[in-house]
């Protein structure tokens, strides 16, 4: 229970967006995918996800970790069905942000969601860290309300409503570890987790990487931060983190070149440039290998759901 603690005292929340959405018709999005976690709860209406084409029933919770790519099906009857790329130029058709505050009276088929990041140490993506798949969370009404309470004051100009949607986000997270733990999910995804926090030469290596993203990130770099060979470093990070260390910097690299992409005017070539690739060309290929898309297409949608 201690490593839990150190977990969750460890974790940075960032409130990314929240938004109650109308399905206008069914779509089946092929390879649904995003850098931030989502989280959506079903007011009404029929949500289908992964292979198995598995329900969320009314009133239940749906939780995507990020980075984890999936198929996904909103509304009943037969859907179209589209690629990620096509539903985002054409999400019009298909979504209606509603602005209202109280949803339970609308007859027609919606949902809310909310996108979040959840650090460790603000340099790991903690639920993307694990490696689990998108999952249903059942009968647990603590988390109904606060999603409930986040897309309430998000909808609202009431004074303090981003301290309280911020305080609220920072729960909504704890809540979903409560759930993992008391439900027995992922035990050993967990287990091998908080390895992290128990060799503070892996934080370093970390940390070092968050604050050098666009730098040398070799592995003799990376040895030579925490103070071990050069042969075993890639090795030593593979046995903490189930990754090797160049695939976790290209993640985490691509990531903050989204980040950069929603929330600057930089040029393509200058975020590719700032996150490490010299070779544009080389980016643009990896970018569109990794999210499916084009990074100028990311840019243009900020988000799947941004409606």
């Amino acid at each position: 229970m201690e490593d839990y603690n150190k977990i969750i005292e460890s974790l940075n929340v960032r409130f990314i967006k929240s938004k109650n959405i109308r399905i206008l018709q069914p779509v089946k999005i092929q390879n649904y995918y995003d850098v931030e976690n989502s989280i959506l709860i079903l007011n009404r209406g029929e949500i289908h996800y992964g292979e198995d084409e598995d329900v969320v029933s009314d009133e239940s919770i749906l939780f995507i970790p990020g980075g984890k790519m999936m198929s996904v099906t909103y509304g009943s009857g037969d859907p179209v069905s589209l690629s990620n790329d096509d539903f985002i130029n054409n999400k019009e058709l298909y979504f209606q942000s509603l602005e209202t505050t109280d949803i339970t009276k609308l007859e027609v088929e919606n949902f809310s969601f909310i996108n979040f990041e959840a650090k460790v140490f603000d340099s790991v993506n903690f639920f993307a860290s694990l490696d689990i798949p998108p999952f249903e969370i059942k009968d647990n009404p603590r988390i109904v309300e606060i999603i409930k309470d986040i897309t309430g004051e998000n909808n609202s100009e009431t004074p303090g409503k981003d301290r309280i949607i911020k305080i609220s986000t920072e729960r909504l997270v704890i809540e979903i570890v409560r759930h993992i733990l008391e439900t027995r999910m992922f035990v050993e995804q967990l287990a091998t987790n908080s390895t992290y926090f128990k060799d503070p030469r892996l934080i370093d290596i970390f940390a070092y990487i968050k604050n050098n993203i666009g730098g040398d990130l070799s592995n003799k770099v990376l040895a030579n931060v925490a103070n071990v060979s050069e042969d075993y470093v890639g090795q030593y990070f593979k046995m903490l983190t189930g990754i090797n260390p160049q695939d976790y910097i290209e993640y985490q690299r691509m990531e903050h070149a989204v980040n950069l992409l929603r929330t600057t005017k930089k040029s393509i070539r200058e975020i590719g440039k700032e996150v490490g690739y010299k070779d544009t060309a080389y980016f643009c290929r990896r970018f569109k290998m990794m999210f499916g898309i084009p990074a100028g297409k990311m840019r243009r949608r900020e988000s799947l759901m941004n409606v």
